[in-house]
């Protein structure tokens, strides 16, 4: 018989998510029988208040585990027992373990952009990088990018406030790494000098088109990293392939770190291509419901 094992995620407006999907299919390519559920914080009317009670409540029902997102990763942090190394780092958990009685938090967020970055822009130089966005996920993206040897790292947002307490946070952490704070007044000046390029921030999502800044900015001689995967191809990676420019989409990262997850939960060895390749299916499938939807 299968080995059975439940895990779930917890966050606000998830609803649509395709990490349950993504996780069960694995799953059951790898002979388990793997349930994966979704506690919408907004669907059940609850808010964050009732996060030690979920998370609670998961482990006393034999949850394996838990992903982790907005607006709870810093909040668990207080209900967990121990976290991983770059956990702590960050002060972010997207993963809880539970480990018998004990209830351990990792970040995968990090590790897969990193995974992806190295895969989809293998040899791209990271001497001087820029970062657009501070929110979110602009914390595991520049950990990750400083960890990849980033000689300079400028952290761009709309709130420079928000920029500069992220470039000191991640100085802390890499002395040897130069942060700068900037607002998109000094794109032009930081992207003239960049080898690359991340991108951030929700704008070229399906429900914020557009680009959060001119892509006429970009050289031939750069790379472009996205952290949006729903499209799979925004107007950003658009117009930079375009240009000549090396691009990353941001799907690769939404399944390394589904797949750095899913190996925590069960011990075994995600195979990412056949994930990459099933959430190609579940994106194309969306987007073609989305279109009937549309014309109906």
């Amino acid at each position: 018989m299968a080995e059975s094992m439940i895990c779930g995620l917890i966050g606000t407006g998830i609803g649509r998510s395709l990490t349950p999907p993504m996780h069960e299919r694995e799953g059951a390519a790898q002979g388990l029988h793997y349930l994966y559920r979704t506690i919408d914080l907004d669907a059940r009317q609850l808010t964050v208040d009732d996060l030690a009670r979920l998370v609670n409540t998961a482990a006393d029902l034999g949850f394996r585990g838990l992903n982790i997102t907005h607006p709870c990763k810093q909040l668990v942090i207080a209900l967990l027992d121990e976290l991983s190394e770059d956990a702590s780092r960050l002060g972010a958990v997207n993963t809880v373990l539970f480990d018998g009685a004990k209830k351990i938090g990792h970040n995968t967020d990090w590790s897969g952009f990193g995974r992806n970055f190295d895969i989809g822009l293998a040899g791209a130089s990271t001497g001087s990088v820029v970062q657009i966005g501070a929110g979110g996920a602009g914390a595991a993206v520049a950990y990750a990018v400083a960890k990849r040897g980033a000689g300079h790292l400028t952290v761009i947002d709309a709130d420079l406030a928000r920029a500069t307490e992220l470039a000191k946070a991640m100085a802390s952490l890499f002395p040897a790494v130069d942060f700068e704070a900037g607002t998109p007044s000094d794109l032009e000046r930081s992207l003239a000098a960049a080898d690359g390029v991340v991108h951030a921030t929700p704008t070229g999502m399906a429900a914020h088109p557009g680009t959060a800044f001119d892509p006429g900015l970009l050289r031939p001689q750069m790379w472009v990293a996205e952290v949006v995967y729903r499209p799979a191809e925004t107007e950003l990676l658009t117009a930079a392939a375009a240009l000549g420019c090396r691009t990353l989409s941001g799907t690769g990262m939404a399944v390394h770190q589904a797949a750095d997850a899913f190996e925590i939960f069960t011990g075994l060895e995600a195979d990412t291509e056949r994930m990459i390749a099933h959430m190609q299916e579940l994106i194309a499938f969306e987007d073609a419901t989305t279109s009937a939807g549309a014309l109906t």
